[in-house]
């Protein structure tokens, strides 16, 4: 597909971005197959900040001798995922789109202070048995050369005869043997304390009231935060340089919420995990982490 490149300098504002999420609440019905927007946004140098790192840190449970979470340039690169998701040219509705799943790799070791060139792009339809499904490809370089990159799937539930190849990359682990190493309390305001770090002020994670609108007895909490929150709990002190995430959410999470943390007896750089509910019954997110020496 050939795309249509845009600078995105400076990014958008809060504001614009609200705005343009009140614009996309309505579209018209469509006529035929969805066609993928053309756009690929660009950042052509977002900092790797200190202070950045640290709310994240702080928001998720990283420590600085964990070196830059692997997780984190996800939320740098998350309002070019709104831009897309609400410009005029996307077939759906912004709101009610549902973060599935998430891969994330990394190719080399990230540094404070370090720039990265961001591209985000609508990159293929997806066939879910739910509905019409969406990846959106975020790819980051520096020096010319990709270093970090992920693949986030969003669906739009209740599409008749979705196009694209079928969903085929749900993670499959052996949970029979997990078993529960933490202990999280989430408070009621989690939502609101993330969407000021991650910039998703989505209304189902920041207040009752919007997550009512939207079929929730009370907010919920960020897929992402409980991927970066598991990834804090696993990532080893001094960094990594080769690394993968992979996460498909399950069940949410409803604040305020006691949870847990299962996963397999440490065995090298690999972790097979899921965060559930205390009684271990309810998946919340299913992932795998694996590090340096076994990144393939």
């Amino acid at each position: 597909m050939d795309y249509v490149t845009q600078i995105i300098d400076p990014p958008p504002s809060r504001t614009r971005l609200l705005l343009d999420g009140l614009r996309a609440l309505r579209k018209p019905a469509l006529d035929g197959a969805p066609v993928l927007p053309r756009q690929r946004l660009v950042r052509s140098a977002v900092e790797l900040s200190t202070a950045g790192i640290a709310a994240y840190g702080r928001a998720c449970g990283f420590r600085r001798e964990q070196g830059v979470p692997l997780s984190y340039p996800h939320v740098l690169a998350f309002p070019l995922h709104l831009m897309l998701l609400t410009h005029p040219s996307f077939p759906y509705p912004a709101s009610g789109m549902v973060h599935l799943a998430n891969r994330i790799r990394q190719h080399q070791r990230l540094h404070e202070g370090q720039a990265l060139r961001l591209e985000v792009y609508a990159e293929r339809w997806v066939a879910h048995a739910k509905g019409q499904a969406l990846s959106i490809a975020t790819r980051a370089y520096s020096g010319g050369a990709l270093v970090w990159e992920s693949d986030s799937l969003y669906l739009r539930r209740d599409v008749h005869d979705p196009v694209g190849e079928p969903w085929d990359d749900a993670l499959a682990l052996q949970d029979e043997d997990l078993l529960r190493t933490q202990r999280w309390a989430l408070p009621a305001d989690l939502g609101r304390r993330f969407a000021r770090v991650s910039g998703d002020f989505n209304p189902i994670h920041t207040s009752v009231l919007g997550a009512r609108l939207f079929g929730f007895r009370r907010a919920i909490a960020h897929g992402m935060w409980t991927l970066g929150r598991a990834l804090a709990a696993q990532q080893p002190p001094g960094g990594v340089d080769q690394a993968q995430a992979h996460c498909d959410f399950k069940l949410p999470i409803l604040l305020p919420a006691q949870v847990a943390l299962w996963s397999h007896p440490v065995t090298g750089p690999r972790r097979e995990f899921e965060v559930r509910n205390l009684a271990g019954d309810q998946p919340h997110m299913r992932g795998l982490f694996i590090w340096n020496e076994s990144f393939q």
